[in-house]
């Protein structure tokens, strides 16, 4: 490939970045104070994760940060979107300063090199002790949430100016207490609604609370939209329901004030709703900066009919109980074309409809791309080279995908791929491999992949991206 065929012509300003997480990078779970999380507890009971495997050292980023933000320099990234790990921060709901020392030398480090720190809040790490007093379905846990940001934006709003409060609610709400398949693994559809309003709720908080600690935090959340398709004209009312329980049930009240009137009524069964409080709507509203967003695939659905066994393909662990609440009548469909290793389909022109939709439906709310990737079935060569042809061809189709949008009016303002490098694929363990730079989790030896070349020579060509960042 030549730098003509490279992806360019974004606009100055423009983020060029990569993202990771806590919990699938740094290892260290016992450093510093650092209490169990609830993916400590769910990844050690036998049965949950492939192979046994668990993030006690996963990437050893808690002690090679330093060589991984030289990596990230020599990308010529101009930002980095990682997790803070609540386990670090308020062990036994008080502020530990050896593990929030740890995110301040990382902050420095990024900055000395012309890298803005995107901080997450909250990916999926729940101190265990918080699930042990109820989890996400107690309301009390939002609250603890709001007292840890304004504790880590004491420390870090000075130099962190880019907050992202929760990375896939939908995740932690309705794969942790709906299907099981992901910590705490477990299967009450009512349990799993409640923990949504509750999540909805920390934002909110932790968004007032940000502002308290760190005036001129710019705030944002990061939702992984599920870009439904019905499989016919006649599936209107699937795609709705889908809609309904992945997507608005935290755009609306996010974004609109209000909870979706059919959301509501499609659940009914389930729960009355009566964990929303009085205000808690107005709460959730907090305006937000920027939306981050995390494509990977849309879904296909059609209306279940009953008389054959339904269709689960919905790029969640199969065999699991459903996590679309609401949904009974709904099955997902698999789509045609070519998938990746988690046997998810590769279709950019989704991602470009979706970020119409969120430039249609929420004029004026900036976008971000805050995690986009593939996994494929790779082997390195004898010098740990990975030759990733098909990972180049994915990332150079959405970024089409994405510029396609911006030049259709959507306001996106940075890019990040998903991830630096391989680590901890959650319930799927280290079988699966995202990274553009890879991990040898028995050296620790970091070798770029031919993508990361590839993503390099992206940001260079959009050299006059190179600006001050703006999210």
């Amino acid at each position: 490939m030549t730098d003509h065929d490279l992806p360019t012509g974004f606009p100055p300003g423009f983020l060029w970045g990569a993202a990771t997480s806590a919990y699938q990078i740094e290892g260290g779970v016992d450093a510093d104070g650092r209490v169990p999380s609830i993916w400590d507890t769910y990844s050690h009971t036998p049965g949950r994760v492939r192979d046994g495997d668990t993030g006690d050292v996963a990437c050893d980023h808690y002690h090679r940060w330093a060589e991984d933000v030289a990596i990230m320099a020599e990308l010529g990234l101009n930002a980095y979107r990682f997790s803070i790990a609540w386990p670090r921060i308020m062990p036994g709901g008080r502020f530990n300063p050896k593990g929030a020392d740890f995110y301040s030398r990382l902050v420095d480090a990024l900055l000395e090199r012309g890298i803005a720190p995107v901080a997450t809040l909250y990916h999926w790490d729940l101190p265990q002790e918080l699930e042990d007093a109820g989890g996400w379905p107690a309301r009390q846990t939002a609250f603890r949430f709001a007292e840890y940001a304004e504790a880590i934006g004491r420390v870090l709003g000075d130099r962190v100016h880019i907050w992202t409060t929760l990375n896939e609610p939908w995740c932690s709400a309705f794969l942790g207490y709906c299907s099981g398949s992901h910590a705490p693994g477990r299967t009450d559809p009512a349990a799993a609604l409640a923990a949504a309003h509750h999540l909805n709720l920390a934002h909110g908080l932790a968004v007032r609370a940000l502002r308290r600690a760190a005036p001129g935090a710019r705030c944002s959340v990061t939702l992984n939209l599920h870009h439904a398709r019905g499989a016919s004209a006649a599936d209107a009312d699937a795609v709705r329901r889908v809609d309904a329980v992945a997507n608005r049930i935290f755009l609306g009240p996010m974004l609109t004030g209000r909870y979706p009137a059919d959301l509501i009524d499609d659940t009914a069964s389930i729960t009355d709703w009566a964990f929303v409080h009085p205000g808690d709507e107005q709460t959730i509203a907090a305006p937000l900066d920027v939306l981050g967003v995390n494509y990977y695939a849309p879904v296909l659905v059609r209306r279940w009919d009953g008389s054959a066994p339904r269709q689960s393909a919905d790029g969640h662990r199969p065999g699991s109980r459903s996590a679309f609440p609401g949904c009974e009548e709904v099955e997902f469909l698999p789509m045609p074309g070519p998938r990746t290793a988690m046997g998810w389909p590769i279709d950019p022109a989704g991602l470009t409809e979706l970020l119409m939709r969120l430039h249609r439906d929420h004029p004026g709310v900036p976008l971000m791309i805050t995690e986009n990737g593939a996994a494929f079935e790779e082997e390195a060569d004898a010098d740990g080279r990975v030759h990733d042809a098909r990972r180049i061809g994915y990332l150079r189709d959405h970024l089409a995908a994405a510029k396609a949008a911006m030049d259709a009016g959507a306001d996106l303002r940075g890019y990040f791929v998903w991830s630096l490098m391989d680590n901890f694929e959650w319930a799927r363990g280290y079988s699966k491999r995202f990274g553009i730079v890879r991990v040898d989790y028995r050296t620790q030896r970091r070798t770029w992949k031919d993508s990361a070349h590839w993503y390099r020579r992206v940001i260079a060509a959009n050299a006059r991206s190179h600006q001050a960042p703006r999210p």
